[in-house]
């Protein structure tokens, strides 16, 4: 009698205590949630539930790993989203399992002043949660591509290009920069402006799809709508600031007030998560870029000027409240398959803060996503070579430039970084100037190839063979095309994507070209001294793995000499139209011999217009 009256106390108190809810789809690359019960907390409340909790859980596969140590979060009552809860006692925490079988989780949950930021405070666990245990099973995937989740995690692999650690595959990217203030929704809880007006999206209000995601009684129909039509286009990536506070727009932060930088919404963010994951099942990257200029607390050159920003976290340094920030962006989104993280746009921090917060990024992102920082043209030379190598851990740089200097850009970048023991992955992800980027398509609202001073300015076929080609050529990661302030749909008030509805084919026919033609891009390297570009001439480029494959364009049309002396065999030529796409077709020529130059003959027709030339053994 008395053992079973010790049984029965014992199976009372583990049914007292609360074991973590397992949901979403337990499958491989799939996002699944651990909730549980925990302290009673509210967005504004004492203690706070960002700074003075930290809950962390170790999801380990049974074989012993992978292993990663998820941060935590706050959720309010568990569907905020739904509900603009800003209090509740649901903590949260995502994992992507990269391996089927069983999974064991164990919760760390501790409290005291800022534990959140700092794991060196003082700090008690909190009873009842603090050691939980458990484990679910984990099946193989059932999606297809787009859908991430068909692909797996994309890794920096130590390589120019990254790759899905599920298929193998490697990524080139195509998408949109603009508008920097994409979550500037109006749909979004917690969401005002003190500048520019908020977005509605409402021209895509028709691309959105029965059995969309929604919030709210249908909330969201216009943003979701939108990445249906980017995703439709054969775009994959798409930008976005997560804290725009005192910025160009002053209307994206993920906290409870603009100048409140130690407490999230949790509605707010419930519902950019919503966009979020919908955007990977749809296949579109996520770029993260986690500041601009105006929150480096107004640094010129690298000097703090005269008084600081209010909006600046922490000065520029990884302090209190950028550390809250990352945390939160880690612990709700890291679980995401295909993101960078962008220390901040035209980026101005000290080389040593932009290491800081790099560092801290890597240390907290159990996943160690791809981590790149941008900055002003003419400060390439000075901010870069700074964080090359192992001056950092950065992984990646995001381009600005002049759209016509792409290709030079970012084969410098390629090369020094290549030099420096890491190669990067550099992209292309803002062409100047400011006041026009990408033009819109002509005949769009008017649009007749000047802005709105009456300026003739560069079109569209200029972006695509100076700026997507140029970076193709050179080896870039691909290119995010960013609209100027003096055209119509701009950086800060696009409601509609399908201003650049044109741009947009250019960039799927370029994206085509290399994977219907299986071309090993990231075995190949820029060559334009093949066809006698050694001044770095805009007008002809060769991209080639020796020997097996040599892309050349030819961005004015006409023909070129291929140097294949030091190749040997016979080489196919086949010609691709960069501006209708569609099958290869053949020229006045259609093999040649290695051993020394050859002519590639004559374009298939319209000879003044760009082509691209495939020369493969």
């Amino acid at each position: 009698m008395v053992s079973r009256y010790w049984i029965g106390l014992v199976a009372t108190a583990l049914l007292a205590q609360p074991m973590p809810e397992i949901t979403g789809e337990r499958k491989q690359w799939h996002k699944v949630t651990l909730t549980l019960t925990g302290p009673q907390a509210s967005e504004t409340g004492q203690p706070n539930p960002f700074l003075d909790y930290r809950m962390t859980v170790t999801f380990t596969h049974a074989s012993g790993a992978p292993r990663y140590v998820v941060p935590g979060y706050f959720a309010a009552d568990g569907k905020a989203g739904e509900s603009s809860a800003s209090e509740g006692n649901q903590w949260r925490a995502h994992l992507s399992p990269d391996k089927t079988g069983r999974w064991n989780y164990q919760v760390s949950f501790v409290r005291g002043p800022r534990v959140a930021v700092d794991e060196t405070a003082p700090a008690e666990p909190v009873e009842g949660v603090n050691g939980l245990t458990g484990a679910f099973a984990v099946a193989a995937s059932d999606k297809r591509g787009p859908d991430f989740r068909a692909k797996g995690r994309l890794q920096y692999v130590g390589e120019p290009y990254l790759r899905f650690a599920g298929t193998g595959e490697y990524f080139l990217k195509a998408g949109a920069d603009s508008p920097e203030t994409l979550l500037a929704y109006s749909d979004f809880d917690g969401t005002t402006t003190r500048k520019v007006a908020l977005k509605t999206y409402q021209p895509h209000l028709a691309d959105w799809r029965p059995g969309d995601p929604t919030w709210k009684g249908g909330k969201g129909k216009g943003l979701i709508g939108a990445i249906n039509y980017l995703a439709s286009k054969g775009l994959n990536v798409m930008s976005f600031l997560t804290y725009s506070t005192g910025g160009d727009g002053d209307n994206v932060w993920p906290h409870v007030a603009p100048d409140d930088k130690l407490r999230m919404d949790c509605s707010k963010l419930d519902q950019w998560q919503v966009a979020f994951d919908h955007a990977q099942r749809k296949g579109i990257y996520l770029h993260f870029k986690l500041q601009e200029q105006e929150n480096d607390d107004n640094r010129i050159g690298n000097k703090p000027q005269v008084g600081n920003v209010p909006a600046a976290m922490d000065g520029g340094d990884t302090g209190v409240e950028r550390k809250l920030y990352l945390r939160e962006l880690i612990a709700r989104f890291g679980h995401a398959l295909a993101l960078n993280w962008n220390l901040g746009e035209e980026n101005t921090q000290s080389a040593q803060q932009q290491r800081d917060m790099a560092r801290y990024i890597r240390d907290t992102d159990p996943y160690d996503h791809n981590i790149v920082v941008h900055t002003f043209p003419n400060w390439q030379d000075s901010v870069y070579p700074e964080l090359l190598g192992e001056k950092s851990v950065l992984t990646g740089a995001s381009l600005q430039m002049m759209w016509d200097q792409v290709h030079r850009r970012t084969l410098q970048w390629r090369k020094a970084s290549a030099a420096s023991g890491r190669a990067w992955v550099v992209a292309n992800d803002e062409q100047g100037s400011a006041s026009h980027g990408v033009p819109p398509d002509p005949g769009y609202q008017g649009f007749d190839g000047k802005d709105k001073q009456g300026k003739p300015v560069h079109s569209l076929h200029d972006i695509r063979k100076r700026t997507l080609w140029g970076n193709l050529m050179a080896g870039g990661a691909g290119v995010e095309y960013y609209f100027g302030y003096q055209f119509v749909e701009s950086d800060l008030n696009l409601e509609d994507f399908r201003s650049r509805d044109k741009s947009w084919d250019f960039c799927r026919i370029a994206l085509d070209f290399f994977r219907t033609n299986k071309l090993p891009f990231w075995q190949m390297k820029n060559m334009d001294e093949l066809v006698g570009n050694n001044d770095g001439s805009n007008d002809r480029f060769v991209f080639a793995k020796p020997g097996e494959f040599y892309v050349v364009y030819l961005a004015e049309g006409g023909t070129a000499q291929l140097d294949l002396s030091a190749a040997n065999g016979a080489f196919r030529v086949d010609w691709f139209n960069p501006r209708t796409g569609g099958a290869l077709r053949k020229g006045s020529v259609t093999t040649l011999r290695g051993g020394s130059a050859a002519a590639l003959g004559d374009p298939p027709a319209e000879a003044g217009e760009d082509w691209t030339v495939l020369v493969r053994r």
